[in-house]
Formats: structure tokens, sequence, C-alpha cells
């Protein structure tokens, strides 16, 4: 079993908040401020207002009763909105700001990429910031100049090495800093929500050499708010809300607890605006619900998938036909075209009301991506159409562990399905 690089044992920030903060004041201004304070703090009682700092400040706990193991060679992903507490969480780990409770302990080298040009000096070229970020991580000379070239290819700067940092653009400036953080060989990586500055080609390489750095048996933390970098990279996913661990597992189950508990909009469902008066049959609501009949628009691979749907009918119907698909919404294919008649359900109508329809998609194994289901109603024995709705509603599927590897699925644009096989020798 590997060996435990990183523990966080109740840990807790809390920060003062609406304090106002002394200016600097002189001996005399001291004294004067002595003799008025007083009268000063008399009419604040007489107009009702605060008196003290306590009642001008609010506390917030950042960070409360935080507590996890990292062993050699995860790499965690830590997810949740802004302001959860994720960075603050990095920062304690990078030595950056000290806990108000609780201890971290971090066994081995440490390199952090928190911010744009963290730990850069902006009067010094880029050749001088890489040798001081390596003295910082306590690098001999010899082993900064054995990976300095490979620096500099990998932020393509060759040409800006000798000039001031101060000069980098945002994205130069990002490029150098994780070429640095990620080659100066740490034990351990840290990396926040900073890949966002670079372009789409820089960050598809950012992300390759974690994963090298990874399979390196170096341990990486990983800020993001990119679910797909997450789930390809992360061997695990904490996500963290209002500075506690809500949920500490693999990192499609993260994500998808993360995404179903901070669900915003329709939270999947969907309701038809009003529309030219039908066959006698309209399709007036839709949404999705999980497996135990929880509204839910995001589902973990294997999980229950069941559409509900209510349709008004103006007078009886012999025979109905209801059909739903399924389409991709990334490449616009529709992949599924499910029909009652096709599973032996026939659709009994007693007369004029609204009905609910519930469909059950049980061990769902459609692959990593966003779908949306359109409704189709028809009568008779050639199914006459008498209403229909388009991409009503929209679901998710995310990675779960229903597959046995850490690389996303969703990158073969052309798979719908993922089944199950099994595999033999001879």
């Amino acid at each position: 079993m590997a060996a435990t690089v990183i523990r966080v044992e109740g840990l807790g920030k809390k920060f003062h908040i609406g304090a106002q903060r002394d200016r600097y004041r002189t001996l005399r201004d001291r004294i004067a401020e002595s003799m008025t304070a007083p009268v000063r703090r008399a009419a604040r009682l007489l107009r009702g207002e605060a008196t003290g700092a306590a009642e001008l400040s609010e506390t917030i706990w950042a960070l409360k009763d935080v507590s996890f193991e990292v062993r050699e060679g995860e790499v965690v992903g830590i997810i949740g909105r802004n302001g959860a507490g994720k960075s603050t969480l990095l920062k304690v780990l990078s030595r950056i700001t000290e806990p108000t409770e609780g201890r971290a302990e971090l066994r081995g080298r440490v390199s952090s990429l928190l911010e744009v040009g963290t730990g850069f000096h902006p009067e010094l070229t880029g050749r001088e910031n890489i040798y001081l970020n390596g003295a910082i991580l306590g690098m001999r000379r010899a082993e900064i100049e054995r990976k300095f070239d490979e620096i500099v290819a990998f932020a393509e700067v060759e040409k800006f090495i000798d000039t001031p940092v101060k000069h980098y653009s945002s994205g130069m400036y990002v490029r150098l800093a994780f070429a640095v953080a990620a080659h100066l060989e740490p034990e351990i990586l840290v990396v926040d929500e900073v890949l966002s500055v670079g372009d789409a080609a820089f960050q598809r390489k950012c992300l390759g050499k974690m994963e090298e750095v990874a399979h390196g048996g170096r341990t990486i933390l990983f800020v993001s708010h990119n679910m797909g970098a997450v789930d390809n990279l992360c061997t695990r996913g904490i996500w963290l809300d209002e500075g506690r661990i809500r949920v500490d597992a693999d990192p499609g189950t993260a994500i998808s607890a993360y995404l179903k508990g901070t669900a915003q909009g329709n939270g999947g469902s969907g309701r038809i605006q009003e529309r030219r008066p039908t066959n006698g049959a309209r399709i007036v609501a839709a949404r999705l619900l999980d497996g135990a009949g929880s509204p839910c628009d995001t589902f973990l691979m294997g999980e229950t998938v069941v559409l509900e749907f209510d349709v008004d009918f103006e007078r009886r119907f012999d025979e109905l036909h209801i059909a739903l698909e399924v389409k991709r919404v990334d490449t616009g294919i529709h992949i599924l075209h499910m029909v009652n008649d096709d599973c032996g359900f026939q659709v009994t109508q007693p007369g004029p009301g609204r009905r609910r329809f519930r469909v059950r998609m049980p061990n769902c194994l459609l692959y990593p991506a966003s779908y949306k289901f359109s409704i189709y109603l028809g009568a008779g024995g050639r199914g006459d159409r008498l209403d229909n709705v388009e991409d009503i509603v929209e679901f998710n599927m995310v990675q779960s562990g229903v597959t046995k590897r850490t690389q996303r699925l969703s990158v073969h644009k052309e798979a719908v399905f993922f089944h199950p096989t099994e595999w033999e020798i001879e």
C-alpha cells in the first residue's frame, strides 16, 4: 500500500470580514484619538450605531472540520462552487496561510501553482525566475539546469526567456509558471484553477503533463471547474461545499453529487409553450426523475433514468402510439428511438382529461455527454400525428464505477453506449 503523503485533520480557517482596517498612525494620532474616543462613542450610542470592532466585523469559516488523507501517486480533484473553500485549502496546504484550527501534514517537496505567476518576481527575467523557483523548492543548480531547456520549450517562451516577466502577457505568465511547477520534480503538485488563462491547446498540453507526472508516482491536488478535466485526469474527487467536505469518492460519484446538489435552471423539467390546437391531444409538460422518483437532470452511468410527461386529451382514442427520441446535444445525432408498442405496452385511454405517463430506462449506459428528449404522440393504425415536442428536457450522463478505467469515455465522439463485455485469452 502506498504511503500517506498528505494528512489533514480537523482543518479550519476563519476570516473576519467587514472590520475596519487601521491605517498607519503616529503617536500624536493615537493620543488625539484616545482623547476624543469617549465623545465619538457616546455620539454613536445616541444614533444607535455599532460601537465596537466586534460589531463592525463578521466571522466566516472558509474551511470547517476538513479531514482527509492522500496517498502517494493519487490525483485528487477538488470541486465546488466559487467560495466553497477550495483555494483556501490549497493555500493552507502550500503553507501560504496558517489554519485557524486543526493540522495538515505534507511529506515531500511541494510545488504550487495557485495564481498566475505565484512565486515569480516581476522584475526578474524568465530565466532568473526559473532558478529562483527551483531554489525555493530546495533543488540544486545542476538539477535546475538539467530541466531548464525542457521547461522553456514547454512554456514556448524561448524568445522572451531573458525578458523581465512583468512584460509577459497573462498567457505567457501562466505557461512559464506551470512549466516550472510541473518540471522541477516535486513530490506533490498543487494546481488551482489557473489553466483557464491559457488557450485550449495549452490546456490540453498541461493536462497531458499532469497525467505524465501522476504516472511517475507523484501526487497531484487539482482544483478545477472543468468537470471533464477532473473526470479524465483524477483518480479521486472531493466536493467542498461551504468549507466542508460533502463527498469524497471516485471522480464520477463526486461530480454527479456536485452537479445534482448545485443544479440550476429547470432541474430536469420542461413546460411547453402555448401552441395552436392539435388533433385532440396536447403534450403539456415533462420532467426527469431518478430511480427513487426525485427530480434529477444528472445521472451516473448505470442509474435509472425516468421520463415523466403529461398529456391533455380532448376525446377518447382507441389506439395510441407514443415514441421517444434521445438526441446527443454536441453532435445533434438522434441515438435512441423508443416506441410503446415495441415494449409491449398498450396505452389504454379512457376518455377526456389529463393523463401522466412514466417511462423508465433502467441501467442506462449512455456515454458521458448531454442529451435531450423529444416526444411524439400518434393515434390509429397508421399512427397519425396528434402532437409532438422537440428537445423538451435535457439531461447529463457522468462516468461512474461501471467502467474500470479513469480515462474519460466521452473523448470517443462516435460512441454512444458502454456495454460490459467479458474478456479472455487462449
